[in-house]
């Protein structure tokens, strides 16, 4: 490359280390992976995916936490068993 520079970025441990592992397993470092960003925002002249709001709530870190300790509470055996019948009364 000859005329390179280091680009530093801020960012949460956990995330980056997500990331990394991601990276790691597709056979990239984390370097590759933003250069390869960067060229596509150059390439495309636009962030190359879709940044949207307003995403369906069910899948918000809250209620999917809330679902994975109602699935632990049932498979430790503290749920209690319904007809479908009764969900309605």
């Amino acid at each position: 490359m000859g005329n390179e520079t280091t680009l530093n970025v801020r960012m949460d441990a956990d995330i980056k280390r997500k990331f990394d592992t991601f990276c790691a397993d597709t056979g990239m470092n984390a370097s590759i992976a933003v250069s390869l960003f960067v060229h596509a925002v150059i390439r495309e002249k636009r962030i190359p995916f879709d940044i949207v709001g307003n995403v369906d709530p069910f899948y918000g870190e809250k209620s999917q936490s809330r679902l994975r300790q109602a699935m632990d509470q049932l498979e430790a055996g503290l749920g209690v068993e319904r007809e479908l019948i009764e969900v309605d009364e």
